[in-house]
């Protein structure tokens, strides 16, 4: 408990204390820490837009049941890989309700993960559809689909607590995958605001970091994302590759 709050304390510096933040008592519990992510309303923008797209929908998922919340982490409690991404798709995680889960990003990261030996098979398109991780836990510094994927600052550092509090709930973490520099700049500033002297780092796909500070090793990558995918600015070897530095 004493490290929660020494770790909210860090991350939450606009409301007068962690309780209220959380709009009732704390707990380093899962299952408080999902309901406090799924039902945050700290961002208007957001709120908006996510709950626009879950009604007006996609075509090619008009039978859907839209999630249209925000996205809580998903993977392996005992995970000693943990992977950060950007934020939910629109149709994606908002329309599944899980990390990288229905949409053309979470095909070639889960696909990738089932190569790797972390994940039980190689696709994801529903939080019902049988998938598990084994050793790895999947996030990401933004937990509510964003327009044009791109969450502005404050919006970030509203989510930032959400990232804090899993970091604690997953003490064998070794090493953390950070997929797109907005990812890995967010990793590392939250480390700062916890007070870890983290220095300032280029990204770069492939790059490995030894932290130091009883920190976990920082691996980066280019996101997965459909435009990195289709322009083979990422392919899966290089994606492979990276997840076998994770696993040495």
């Amino acid at each position: 408990m004493e490290r929660i709050k020494q770790i909210f304390k860090a991350s939450v510096k606009s409301v007068e204390s962690v309780e209220t933040f959380l709009e009732g008592p704390m707990t380093d519990s899962w299952e408080q820490l999902e309901k406090d992510v799924t039902t945050c309303t700290r961002c208007p923008r957001l709120v908006a837009w996510r709950e626009e797209v879950a009604r007006v929908k996609r075509r090619a998922y008009r039978e859907w049941d839209y999630w249209g919340k925000p996205v809580p982490g998903f993977g392996d409690r005992q995970a000693r890989l943990l992977i950060v991404g950007l934020a939910p798709g629109a149709h994606g995680s908002n329309r599944t309700g899980r990390m990288f889960t229905g949409d053309s990003s979470g095909e070639t990261l889960y696909a990738a993960l089932h190569r790797a030996g972390f994940a039980s098979q190689p696709t994801s398109v529903a939080r019902d559809d049988g998938l598990t991780l084994r050793g790895a836990f999947i996030t990401a510094i933004g937990r509510c689909a964003p327009p044009d994927n791109r969450p502005t600052p404050e919006e970030f550092a509203n989510c930032q607590p959400f990232l804090a509090r899993e970091l604690a709930l997953l003490p064998e973490v070794r090493v953390v995958l950070a997929l797109g520099q907005l990812a890995f700049d967010g990793y590392l500033r939250l480390l700062r605001e916890q007070g870890h002297p983290a220095p300032r780092l280029k990204f770069t796909h492939g790059a490995r970091y030894a932290l130091g500070d009883g920190l976990p090793v920082l691996l980066a990558s280019y996101h997965p994302s459909r435009q990195n995918t289709q322009t083979g600015r990422l392919t899966p070897d290089m994606l492979d590759a990276v997840l076998a530095e994770a696993k040495k």
